[in-house]
């Protein structure tokens, strides 16, 4: 059911985050936005929506999917339900926080945009599908969780592992998630929100947050692993294409090159030498006709 439900709120804040480019002249750092809601009433409020689907407040989408994800881990059973459970609600509150980074930095506080941006609001024909998206946001989860009609259908692609002991009850549950948000929450609003936001990203910082920011290194690793031994092999190939699939080429050329320079001494220009040497193959050619008789 969260594909489904993920399915509305991410891709309404995807729009959104387009529609924020767009209104602001292709602009994408955040520290050069702030207090966009002003501006963008019709995208603050559909992303609005999606963010509190994402972090799973009641009654927005994402509470009863995500609510229905960490159950089901932390009742997978013995120390695997601890850790696995103990995942995910971590993951809920980094979620929360990084996503409240995004909100306090696009469209609250104080602007910090160049002098010739000129923020507005998206045509309809781009916020008609936020909102549509939005409306999923917040009625897809409690319609999905409602009926049977979509376990039913999806019931043939899962097997069933037996039952579990039930670690934690869903009101447990319900309730430490929106803990860890609400943590995530209240250390990006202390962080940014209350803190001047410069206007470059600073360069004293840990080494996590410089893997973080390299995309975990994997630029690297792909040029290193791939990009290196793909641009190795292929001048290996050319090397191997110049001294032997264009070596017989040229091989060829040469020997015809030859052979038509050593003909080529035969032609004389003179009709007697021409004679002689028809002369001589009449001769040759009794000749094998003799022996061939005989």
């Amino acid at each position: 059911m969260h594909l489904l439900t993920h399915g509305f709120f991410k891709a309404g804040m995807f729009l959104g985050a387009g529609s924020v480019m767009h209104g602001m002249n292709d602009e994408v750092n955040m520290r050069k936005y702030g207090a966009l809601r002003k501006f963008m009433p019709i995208t603050f409020a559909t992303f609005g929506l999606g963010y509190l689907a994402i972090l799973g407040v009641p009654p927005f989408a994402g509470f009863y999917s995500k609510d229905m994800i960490i159950e089901t881990a932390f009742n997978s059973g013995g120390i695997k339900g601890i850790i696995l459970g103990s995942v995910t609600l971590l993951g809920a509150g980094i979620t929360a926080f990084y996503m409240t980074r995004v909100m306090i930095l696009t469209f609250t506080g104080k602007s910090r945009w160049d002098e010739e941006a000129h923020p507005h609001e998206s045509p309809w024909l781009m916020w008609l599908p936020m909102a549509i998206l939005a409306i999923g946001s917040v009625t897809s989860g409690y319609l999905l969780s409602h009926g049977d009609a979509l376990v039913n259908w999806l019931s043939p692609l899962f097997e069933s592992h037996g039952e579990h002991t039930e670690l934690l009850s869903p009101i447990v549950v319900s309730g430490l998630a929106l803990a860890m948000v609400a943590i995530g929450v209240a250390i990006a609003f202390v962080k940014y929100s209350r803190n001047e936001v410069a206007d470059v990203a600073p360069t004293d910082v840990s080494i996590f947050t410089s893997i973080a920011r390299a995309d975990l290194m994997q630029d690297r690793f792909n040029e290193a692993v791939f990009m290196r031994t793909g641009q190795a092999l292929t001048a290996a190939l050319v090397k191997t294409d110049e001294a032997v699939i264009d070596g017989a080429v040229r091989g060829v050329g040469q020997l015809a090159l030859g052979s038509s320079a050593s003909l080529r001494g035969i032609q004389t220009g003179f009709v007697r030498s021409y004679a002689v040497l028809i002369l001589l193959g009449a001769v040759a050619l009794v000749a094998a006709i003799w022996v061939v008789v005989q």
